[in-house]
């Protein structure tokens, strides 16, 4: 496995987390194609049933490494950069059919920011902040910035944090949405494995249906959603999960799904 990343499975929860701290856990190519790697496979691992997606030292990810890019000698070009690193990891979250957690524990700049953003739950330390960095150096929000930060915030907000770069932090990023929790930083580590765990030990099938209705939901008129959450719930109504679900109900008893 590249060093770049470190991978950790436990309680049926896999955590990956960018571990270049020297340089706030920024993207090189090689990070890139370890993150796309292992997306692809605890997407399929039989004992992964989330994903927690964290940084290592005191940034969650600064975007891209500028060094890289400014080397002639490593510099893959923008075209690369988008549809070989970014655009694949982007993909691959909204794809995978597990959770994906993005646990934001200090800065997320530019891609940085974008890829948490993408994440099926975004929660944060209380030491960490978004920032749309790309204007500040002549670039646009990549990493499907423009697609889903006005779906989170509304197009008003989103279009002044792109275009003025402003660092947004935890507390108001759970004001506006952005996020969907920030934690004192005390506590950040046990309340993301609380999270994480509760997500791991609930019905997976029906949480990929949910993913994949969402998913939809972003392009989907009415008449086509409501056809869709029909299909879905016809194939959730067959899990064995949802016959568990019902037992546990009418018994007052928890539930012990098997992700099946």
């Amino acid at each position: 496995m590249s060093q770049t990343i470190q991978v950790d499975i436990k309680d049926r929860v896999a955590t990956i987390r960018l571990n270049r701290p020297e340089v706030f856990n920024s993207f090189n190519r090689e990070m890139a194609l370890a993150v796309q790697k292992e997306l692809k496979n605890l997407a399929t691992h039989p004992e992964v049933r989330a994903i927690v997606l964290t940084g290592s030292g005191r940034a969650f990810c600064a975007g891209q490494d500028l060094k890289e890019v400014t080397d002639p000698s490593l510099n893959p070009g923008f075209k690369a950069i988008l549809e070989e690193h970014y655009n694949p990891i982007i993909q691959l979250i909204r794809e995978t059919p597990k959770p994906v957690l993005a646990a934001v524990n200090g800065v997320a700049a530019g891609a940085g920011a974008n890829i948490a953003l993408a994440c099926d739950i975004v929660v944060a330390s209380e030491q960490a902040a978004f920032i749309q960095a790309f204007s500040k150096i002549g670039l646009i929000p990549d990493s499907a910035g423009t697609f889903f930060l006005p779906r989170l915030i509304g197009f008003q907000k989103a279009s002044a944090l792109a275009m003025l770069g402003d660092k947004v932090d935890a507390q108001e990023a759970e004001r506006l949405g952005m996020i969907y929790k920030y934690y004192p930083t005390k506590d950040f580590e046990d309340e993301v494995n609380k999270l994480a765990v509760k997500l791991g030990d609930m019905p997976t099938k029906a949480l990929a249906l949910t993913k994949e209705a969402l998913n939809h939901a972003l392009v989907n008129n009415l008449d086509e959603q409501l056809a869709l959450e029909s299909q879905f719930q016809i194939e959730a109504a067959s899990s064995q999960d949802y016959t568990e679900g019902v037992s546990a109900f009418v018994q007052k008893r928890k539930p012990e799904f098997k992700g099946k």
